[in-house]
């Protein structure tokens, strides 16, 4: 298999059909990236259009020594909150089974947890910020490293642990509100006698 600057460099020297094998090698990462932050599937598909259209016009500027998903990402990312600042509120189209097929919340949480955790957890992550899904899928689920995040969202180290932690709380706090809602009531009667 050719790497990603093998194909770069034959779409630089006249063979821009190959810019295929990049869209084929990352489309389905690129839609679990934009479903996360856009939870819309039209959207997203036309995030990760924009994305990948705006890579081949800028392909000649970009540094064959550097990876380039990660260059893709920003991309994508910046499409993603552009449109996310545009949009008018719309009902999200596309089911939660749609957007999680090309998700690693689900390959990662059943590897891990009970259906119902896993349940609860991935309603929890769908109640937080696109900029809060986004950092704790980037860190958890892909399982990139702090200086791997601040590379995607352009951002310094410390931004991104600051970001990182405040999702952490928020998601934890989520979470805890799940667990004591109706269904714990007698656990929580418990405790009180």
């Amino acid at each position: 298999m050719q790497s990603d600057a093998e194909v770069i460099q034959q779409c630089r020297a006249g063979a821009p059909d190959n810019f295929r094998l990049l869209v084929e090698r990352y489309q389905s990462e690129s839609m679990g990236h934009a479903l996360t932050l856009l939870r819309n599937r039209e959207d997203a598909l036309d995030a990760i259009q924009d994305a990948f259209l705006s890579a081949f016009k800028a392909l000649e500027r970009f540094d064959i020594k550097r990876p380039f998903y990660p260059w893709l990402y920003v991309i994508l990312r910046n499409r993603c909150y552009s449109l996310l600042e545009s949009r008018q509120r719309r009902p999200e189209s596309g089911t939660e089974t749609e957007i999680l097929e090309h998700s690693a919340i689900t390959n990662h949480a059943t590897a891990t947890q009970s259906s119902t955790r896993i349940t609860e957890l991935r309603e929890a992550i769908w109640l937080l910020s696109p900029q809060d899904r986004e950092v704790i899928t980037l860190k958890h689920l892909d399982g990139l490293s702090y200086q791997e995040l601040a590379e995607q969202l352009t951002i310094t180290i410390g931004t991104v642990m600051s970001r990182l932690y405040h999702a952490r709380q928020r998601l934890r706090r989520l979470l805890d509100e799940s667990n004591d809602g109706p269904n714990n009531e007698s656990q929580t009667d418990r405790r009180q006698s």
